[in-house]
């Protein structure tokens, strides 16, 4: 499953992360939180030394110190992984590399980290990744800038920061210069349909809600649902629920919503949003038996055209290609207009931004070692690799030239042209991941979509777990500046 972080600076920085588009992991159950961490600080003693810079060598890397790798195994699977470190193999002949891959990414790095042994590199995704607000808040993690200030693998005229989409680097940082996380895929997020299904039915993708409510009639007419999504694991509705409240409120409502500000979800937006999506169950428009499903059920049953749109991240294509028909035509829709001239934000509107969120623990015993490895990634050779592998982008600037697109990701990249500057990535999903999985998504709006609590009851609920989270000062707090 998908994840993204990121922080802001000042405005300039946010200007960046509106355009950010991004390239999105594997979404799955819950998140917990890294409460045992140990806290920060940690000495030396236990790193490797550091090798001897050079140009083809910039990190100083130890070239026979071994290098520890855990790599999160879902939608985008690992290989792409190992193919990297073969080329790190390639350019360090006398290091060992150790390769781990598991969904379990919290349960099984959890006591390393506390123990102090944590490894030197980890895609920390999933619906067990670690809490990036408290692995930051507790300085656990290194901070990424001398990977990202190293000359560009392909280009050593550039430095890797200036070789990332825009808005990569600041969603990596939280508050200050330092940069924890570094996104290597790009996610587009969306209502995800097949162009096959909507052309069977004599239909367009909607641009108006009238429209998508009609669509949803004459498919049920055929016995067909108008959507699904993952009800076990429902915060995968807000992929296309969250630019949905910002284009009809403009984006300062998500941002009032990622700053805990009070009463941020009783804006006439949210109401309007959710009583929107409502509106699909009261009409028998979501597929039977949905609230049961997870990802995986829910993203097979929409394959097998059973219903028409399902929120997801551009994960989906690779997830589900073992189940998805040769014709099936994926692509990707931004929210609907409810109102196109009340509408703050135009139709084309969309959430994109970093995935596959990678860290360097601060206590890692060979931290050059994990920056050289992602150097490497994020390079046009590892880059090409993993587009063509998971149907995915990376968070090199370019890369595709020359590439055959898939369906699904050539349909995320026209929604990523169309959006333009009206890119939007909400960071509550990055800054409390608690709060957003398990109250926002399964406690709340798991519970509406299911018809178990009407929209007002569900905007009270969820303002209260924010105001709860405010008010809690064990919980570290960032800001859109």
């Amino acid at each position: 499953m998908g994840s993204s972080m990121g922080s802001t600076g000042e405005f300039g920085r946010r200007d960046l992360i509106k355009r950010a588009a991004a390239l999105g992991l594997i979404a799955v159950p819950s998140m917990g939180v890294l409460s045992a961490c140990a806290s920060g600080g940690g000495s030396d003693d236990n790193k490797v030394d550091k090798g001897t810079k050079s140009e083809k060598n910039p990190l100083a890397v130890n070239e026979s110190a071994p290098l520890d790798v855990v790599i999160f195994d879902g939608g985008f699977g690992q290989q792409y992984a190992k193919d990297a470190e073969a080329e790190y193999k390639a350019a360090y002949p006398k290091a060992e590399v150790k390769h781990a891959a598991t969904q379990e990414i919290q349960t099984q790095l959890q006591p390393r980290f506390n123990g102090g042994t944590p490894p030197d590199l980890i895609d920390n995704s999933g619906a067990k990744q670690m809490d990036m607000g408290t692995l930051v808040g507790k300085k656990q993690l290194t901070d990424l800038n001398a990977l990202l200030d190293a000359p560009s693998i392909d280009d050593p005229s550039k430095k890797v920061r200036d070789t990332l989409r825009p808005g990569v680097v600041e969603m990596g940082r939280f508050e200050g210069q330092e940069t924890w996380i570094l996104y290597y895929a790009y996610t587009v997020y969306g209502v995800w349909y097949s162009k096959t299904a909507l052309e069977k039915l004599d239909a367009q993708y909607p641009e108006t809600w009238d429209d998508m409510l009609a669509v949803c009639e004459k498919a049920k007419k055929k016995g067909i649902a108008g959507w699904t999504y993952p009800g076990k694991f429902p915060y995968y509705l807000p992929f296309s629920l969250y630019p949905f409240i910002a284009k009809i409120g403009g984006r300062e409502v998500i941002d009032r919503i990622d700053n805990l500000e009070p009463n941020a979800w009783k804006d006439p937006a949210v109401k309007a949003a959710f009583e929107a999506y409502y509106e699909l169950y009261k009409k028998g428009y979501i597929l039977r038996g949905t609230p049961g499903l997870t990802h995986i059920e829910s993203q097979t049953a929409w394959n097998q055209g059973k219903a028409l749109f399902i929120p997801n991240g551009s994960w989906v294509e690779n997830e589900s290609k073992k189940t998805t028909p040769a014709d099936f035509k994926m692509a990707v829709g931004a929210p609907s207009s409810l109102d196109a001239k009340r509408d703050k934000m135009p139709f084309g509107t969309i959430w994109a931004s970093g995935g596959e969120p990678f860290i360097v623990p601060k206590n890692a015993k060979n931290p050059q070692g994990g920056m050289e490895l992602l150097r490497i990634m994020l390079g046009k050779k590892s880059s090409q690799n993993f587009i063509k592998q998971v149907s995915s982008l990376t968070s090199l600037n370019g890369g595709t030239e020359g590439l055959t697109l898939p369906p699904g990701l050539s349909s995320s990249q026209e929604a990523l042209a169309k959006a333009g500057e009206n890119v939007v990535n909400p960071r509550i999903q990055d800054w409390y991941v608690a709060l957003q999985k398990e109250k926002i998504g399964v406690a709340a709006l798991g519970e509406m979509m299911a018809g178990r609590m009407t929209p007002d009851e569900t905007i009270a609920k969820i303002q209260k777990f924010a105001d709860g989270v405010r008010a809690d000062d064990s919980i570290k707090k960032y800001r859109h500046k």
